[in-house]
Order: structure tokens, then C-alpha cells, then sequence
């Protein structure tokens, strides 16, 4: 019921702010914050939602609200406290920061799918005089009286399937009425036909019990608190999570747990599952039926844990006591589009307006968090070990440098990789390479002229994918003919160069094809079921060589792999990005923890034309503390996170030199913004603290026929970074020139 005579309503656009609407008398009853309306606004009508009644408003004419949406609110007041900050932090419009709490398909609705159902309604002596009359004259009727004398009752699909039928037959049986024809709703049930096997809590190595004992200790205070465990890969961070989860559930709390990749969510349910009962999934690999119905399953109080990938942390779960998040270094849990926010901390903030427990994952932390452990604000409780004290893989880096003067040429696999994986597949073991790259072949150049084919839209060489015979933008997902002569100098010499998944690919069952190799990568994985068929197939031990891209580095568990083979540890180290090193090191340690899980133990092979960078050989080690010490002494020198705050302010648009002018503007006003608060900002800091690097052209300089220019403003905090980037909020937000765009905390800086 409302209590006030306006409806502060926020819309899906990048202003943060509230527009007043007169509740008209007819839906005085039905208003309320957190539910959704539509009003119109510009000459249309919209969807927005309603965050607050007020009796007060400066706007003199006001217009009414159209109609009230939700029965009852979709939104509660801790949910509409979260999207406040992610407005406020991200600099997006709260409304922006409300879509993101509900799936498109929730948005949209879903009309429920029925499908007819056929029974009998005569007594059997009836139906068998029936048949007999008309079995020669109308046999398919015939057809369909015997089927149900032996079911029953069955739906329509099914029945013409058995029949040979039409529906014309069903109808005339029905007009004589021997039968009835009905409506019924059908669901997409996402657990159909899977069985999983109860299982009980494993026996807890003595840094699990001291991970458990630790948050458990923290569930029964119900206190807000962050905790780190920081596990090596193997040492039973999941067992850590289902026995903490219990206790929540013991306690009559619910729980949030978010992985990385959907290839993940196969295997974390089944663990999930095969331990409670009441479990929902979220994840973009649902059909929308399925998506809609563990949606509403959740709201309406119908599960326990929700697992699922990083819009998962909008589950609408009342009484959350622990968000878990596994991998949490991942970059995938950054969104690259408004609201451009990380789930990671985002379950912060959520867990403090529920007083839950976070508990953040990883191997190989971020050095954000790993830092805040460090500063006190976060608890760090850590597992060394793996479970059973199996040994951590031997990793081996190998100079591809070397392989060249060997004069064995350009190779993409090491002789002594290559002999390594016939070693472990004539014992029946499994091999995992990895390999960061799509496609075929990275690039195309001219052997004359050394032009190289790029995206006529993007600033980005293209991808040619061998399957497809075509070449292909990875960015704007242009896709073209494969041209056969050079389009600067007319050579026919065009040579093909770098190697992608799919090249690999072909390498590698040439070289070995007598074995079962599968390839996983977004090109291959597009089916819904991919993922869990392809881990499936390789758990079973019906594949032998799995080679793919980061997705196959993280979480996994097969215990027949005693083989990684890294086939260029240099695609991420070499890029223009601050977090670079950090990324190659985690993904060297991630892919590196999938062997040496079983009794047959196992080895890492690296493959690198940079075998002395820090973050290689640190990972070679294992050797965590080693690379954070030293990349944190970079980060300190430069004031990077976690000791300084970063937002990427990136200009777009059709006209290079437009943008370029727009950015220099930005810029000034940036700068203008620094000297006006000088007192409060500047006072007793270094100059490399607070500033704006910039403006420059971005490192992929042009996007969907967009040229684009980017600048990074750095401040010693991020009260100082707001103050700063508020000066621009707004600036041209919708300007059809040159638009701007707001990355706080960009993890991105291509």
C-alpha cells in the first residue's frame, strides 16, 4: 500500500536518477517499493522500478504511473541497498544497476508451454466394440483406442509418435466421446533423468578443520566478515565449502556459491547435489524456460544453495548467511558492460547488508585480497597441503628459444613434450594441453609486402578458422572469404601464421592419431550440453588428449591426467596491461593443478619464449608469496591496486579526430577537477599518487567501426577517486558523436 502521493521510480538508463510519478487512485493499494511499473517517459512507455513514496516533489505537472507490474515486490530493501552502491561506485544509473538483478527472461515473462493430453473416458467393453467396428474402415482411430486401452492416458506428441495418427483422428473420436482432449502445463525440469548419489562429509585433513572450525565460528556470530582461503590446487577448498554450507543450512540460512566458468558448473553441482537437496542453478547455459523457473524457485523460497556464475549474486535468496567464491581471482567475474561491476565485490557489499560470511577461494589469489589480509580488513586461513600430502606437480619450463637454435626451426610442440605425452599415453593416461588462442591461425600476412589482414571495423588482426574457411574478428564477430592474394600488393603469397586451438588441433592428431582428442573452446562449446558431454567423455576416459583454452585450466579434477602440456605460456604476459604478470602467473598455477590428483601422480611441461620472466618461474615453484612479494613491490612503486585506485574513462566514436578532441576535454576537466580539490586530495601526496595518465589512442584502437581513446585517472583512495570521476559523470552519457564510457576498476585495459 502506498504512503505518499508520489512514486520515486529509476529507469535502465546511465543517470542516476529518480523521477516522480503521481500514484493515480486505482493503484494505491497496489504500489510499493521494489516492485516494477511502467510510466511513460520521452514520448514512450517504459518498464521502471519503484525505490521509494514520497509526498514531496519539485516537479509541478506530473505524470501518472500506467500500471503496476509485480503482484508483490521482486525486489527487497537489502537487494535495492546493493544496487545503491553499484550506482554510486560504478558510476551507472541505478536503474542500470536494478537490471542486472533480474534474467531477461524474468524480465520479459514467459508464457507456460502446454501440450495436449489424451485419455479414455468409455468403459473398456465399450472401447473394445469400438475397435472392432471401425478397424477396417478407420484403423489409425483404431490404432489410437488401443494405445490408450494400454496406457491410459498420454500427451498428443507421444501418442501420434506410437499411432502414426493426425490430430483430425483424435478430434473425431473425441466428437463421439470415447475420449478426451486437455491442456496441461509442462515444465523444463533442469535434474530430469540425473541421479545424484548422496553423499556424506569426507574425514577433514587438520587445515580443513581448522578452515571449518573457523568460518563456522563466524556463521554463529552472524557478523559480517570476509574470509580468504587460500588452498594450493588439490587441497579440498570444496569440502571446506559443503561442510561450512551445512552448518548454514543447520543454522536455517541460505548460501550463494559462484564459480567462474559455466564448463565448471557441471561437476560443482553434482558436488552440491550429491550433499543437499535443495539446489538451484544460474547460469547462462539454461534454457529460458529453466532459467525462469529456478529464478522463481528461488524467490519463492524453494532452495537452500544457489550455484551459479557471476550474475548469481542477484539470486534472490531471503536470509543468505555465506556467499562462497571459488577462483575468486578469476577476471570473469568482472562484467565488461554497464554496470561494469565484479561479482567479487559485490558479495562484499551484499554480505554486509546480510551479515553473512564471504569466503573467497583460490590458489592463487588476487593481490587485492591478498593484501586486505595483509591490512587486517580480511582473515586468511590457509591449506598447504593437498589432501592425502600428494606431491605438487614438477613443472618444467622449456626454452622455445632453444628449440630454434637447435635448428629444429619454429615449433609448436618441444621435442620433449612431444615425448613426454607418448610416455603417458602408452600407460593409459590422460594428456591436457592448454593453449590461450582460438582459431587456426592467429593472423594472415603477405610473404611479399608483410601486410597483415585485419578487421575493416576493428583495429584487430583476423582470425582464420579452417573449419569455417573463413576469416573472423574476435571482437566484432565480422566474418569474411579467405582472401587467396594480398589486397596491397595482389601476391598470391599469402601465408598463414601463429597457431590457434584449431591449428593445434590438427597438429596434434597428425602427430598422434592413434588416441581420442578433444577440443574445448568457445568455438566448439556452443551447444547447451557441451560442456558437461566433453568433461563427461574425459572423466570416462573416452578421450585421451583434451586441449583447449583457459576454460580447461580451472577446478577440474581427473585423476588419470599425469600431464599438462602449457604450449605458450606467453599469449597474456606479453600484453599492454598492468595485471599481465598476475594473470600469467595464476593461469600457470590453475592449468598445473589439474594433474598429479590421482595415486599415478603427475608433471607440468611450460613452454616459453620468456622462461626467465618472474611470473614463470615463480609458478614453476609454486611459489605464490615469492610473486606477489615481488609484483607488489612493482604495483607499490607505480601505485597500482591494491595501493591506489584506478577508473578507465574510454572515448568512442565514428570520427578519430572527434574523439581524440573529446578525450583532451575530458582530460581538462579531469585535471580541473584535481586542482579545484587540491586541499583535500593533494595535501601530502606524491604527485605519481593522484593524476591522469593520458589521453591515448586505446591498444585496440578501433572497435565496430568505433575509434577509441582511453585515460586513466589514479587516486590514493576511492573517496579521492570519486570526487575526481564525479566532476564527468555526466558528460555526454548520450551523446550521438562521441560516447564515454566509465570502468572503475578495470581489469581490462585493452
Amino acid at each position: 500500500m502506498a504512503y505518499g502521493n508520489f512514486a520515486e521510480v529509476v529507469l535502465n538508463i546511465p543517470l542516476n536518477k529518480k523521477f516522480h510519478y503521481k500514484i493515480p487512485p486505482s493503484f494505491a493499494n497496489q504500489i510499493e517499493i521494489g516492485k516494477r511499473v511502467k510510466v511513460p517517459f520521452g514520448g514512450r512507455t517504459v518498464v521502471g522500478y519503484c525505490v521509494g513514496l514520497t509526498n514531496i516533489s519539485d516537479v509541478k505537472t506530473l505524470k501518472d504511473i500506467i500500471h503496476v507490474i509485480d503482484a508483490t515486490p521482486i525486489l527487497n530493501s537489502k537487494m535495492l541497498g546493493v544496487a545503491e552502491w553499484m550506482a554510486n561506485f560504478y558510476f551507472c544509473g541505478l536503474g542500470e544497476a536494478l537490471e542486472s538483478f533480474l534474467p531477461s527472461v524474468v524480465k520479459r515473462g514467459i508464457k507456460s508451454r502446454t501440450v495436449s493430453v489424451v485419455r479414455l473416458c468409455k468403459d473398456g467393453a465399450s472401447v473394445t466394440e469400438m475397435i472392432s467396428a471401425i478397424k477396417k474402415r478407420a484403423p489409425k482411430q483404431a490404432r489410437v483406442l488401443e494405445v490408450l486401452t494400454e496406457v491410459g492416458e498420454i500427451t498428443f506428441p507421444e501418442l501420434a509418435s506410437i499411432s502414426k495418427c493426425k490430430m483430425d483422428s483424435v478430434n473425431r473420436l473425441r466428437d463421439r466421446g470415447f475420449i478426451t482432449l486437455d491442456k496441461r502445463e509442462v515444465s523444463d525440469p533442469l535434474f530430469a533423468g540425473k541421479h545424484f548419489e548422496k553423499t556424506c562429509h569426507l574425514s577433514s585433513t587438520r587445515e580443513q578443520e581448522v578452515a571449518i572450525r573457523l568460518i563456522k565460528r563466524k556463521l554463529r556470530e552472524r557478523k559480517h566478515s570476509v574470509v580468504l582461503l587460500k588452498g594450493v590446487t588439490g587441497s579440498g577448498k570444496t569440502e571446506v565449502y559443503l561442510q561450512a554450507i551445512s552448518e548454514v543450512i543447520i543454522l536455517g540460512m541460505k548460501a550463494i556459491v559462484l564459480v567462474p566458468e559455466i564448463s565448471l558448473t557441471p561437476q560443482t553441482i553434482e558436488r552440491f547435489k550429491s550433499r543437499f537437496d535443495r539446489v538451484a542453478v544460474l547460469h547462462s547455459s539454461l534454457t529460458e524456460r529453466q532459467r525462469s523457473d529456478q529464478w522463481w524457485d528461488i524467490k519463492n523460497g524453494n532452495a537452500d544453495v544457489v550455484v551459479g556464475a557471476r550474475s548469481a549474486i542477484f539470486a534472490p535468496l531471503e536470509n543468505v548467511g555465506i556467499i562462497v567464491i571459488d577462483e575468486e581471482h578469476e577476471n570473469t567475474f568482472k562484467q565488461d558492460t554497464s554496470p561494469r561491476y565484479n561479482a567479487r565485490d559485490v558479495s562484499v557489499v551484499r554480505a554486509a547488508y546480510e551479515n553473512a560470511v564471504v569466503v573467497l577461494g583460490s590458489a592463487t589469489p588476487s593481490l587485492e585480497s591478498f593484501y586486505n589480509t595483509d591490512i587486517g580488513k580480511y582473515e586468511c586461513v590457509t591449506l598447504e597441503n593437498r589432501v592425502g600430502h600428494k606431491p605438487l606437480p614438477k613443472v618444467e619450463v622449456i626454452d622455445m628459444r632453444r628449440e630454434i637454435f637447435k635448428g629444429t626451426g619454429q615449433k609448436q610442440i618441444s621435442n620433449y613434450l612431444e615425448l613426454s605425452m607418448k610416455q603417458s599415453l602408452s600407460k593409459k593416461e590422460q594428456v591436457l594441453l592448454l593453449l590461450n588462442r582460438r582459431g587456426f591461425s592467429p593472423f594472415i600476412s603477405c610473404r611479399r609486402c608483410g601486410f597483415v589482414l585485419k578487421c575493416k571495423r576493428c583495429d584487430i588482426s583476423l582470425t582464420y578458422h579452417k573449419k569455417k574457411d573463413a576469416v573472423i574478428c574476435h571482437y566484432c564477430f565480422f566474418d569474411g572469404p579467405v582472401p587467396r592474394e594480398c589486397p596491397d600488393c595482389c601476391s598470391p603469397r599469402m601465408s598463414f601464421l601463429g597457431f590457434g586451438t584449431e591449428r593445434m588441433e590438427e597438429l596434434v592428431r597428425s602427430r598422434f592419431p592413434q588416441y581420442n582428442l578433444l577440443r574445448m573452446d568457445s568455438d566448439t562449446m556452443r551447444g547447451r550440453d557441451s560442456h558437461e558431454k566433453a568433461l563427461s567423455a574425459f572423466r570416462r576416459g573416452d578421450i585421451d588428449i583434451l586441449l583447449g583454452t583457459q576454460m580447461i585450466a580451472k577446478g577440474l579434477d581427473f585423476p588419470n591426467v599425469t600431464l599438462v602440456g602449457v604450449l605458450s605460456a606467453d599469449t597474456i604476459v606479453n600484453l599492454p596491461d598492468f595485471r599481465a604478470s598476475e594473470k600469467t602467473f595464476q593461469l600457470l598455477c590453475q592449468v598445473a593443478g589439474r594433474t598429479g590428483r590421482g595415486t599415478k601422480g603427475g608433471k607440468v611441461i611450460v613452454q616459453t619464449h620468456n622462461p626467465e620472466h618472474y611470473s614463470i618461474t615463480s609458478a614453476a615453484l609454486h611459489d605464490y608469496d615469492g610473486f606477489a612479494k615481488k609484483e607488489l613491490e612493482y604495483r607499490k612503486q607505480l601505485y597500482y591496486p591494491p595501493y591506489g585506485r584506478l577508473a578507465r574513462v574510454v572515448l568512442r566514436g565514428k570520427n578519430d579526430q572527434e574523439v581524440k578532441e573529446k578525450a583532451s576535454d575530458i582530460a581538462e576537466k579531469l585535471m580541473s577537477a584535481i586542482k579545484l580539490s587540491n586541499g583535500s586530495l593533494l595535501a601530502g601526496l606524491r604527485k605519481d599518487k593522484i593524476g591522469v595518465l593520458g589521453p591515448a589512442p586505446a591498444p585496440i584502437v578501433k572497435v565496430k567501426d568505433n575509434y577509441r581513446w582511453h585515460l586513466i585517472v589514479k587516486a590514493d583512495s576511492f573517496k579521492s577517486l570519486h570526487t575526481i570521476i564525479k566532476s564527468i559523470e555526466n558528460e555526454n552519457r548520450n551523446s550521438k558523436k562521441v560516447q564515454m564510457m566509465i570502468d572503475v576498476d578495470p581489469y581490462m585495459l585493452l
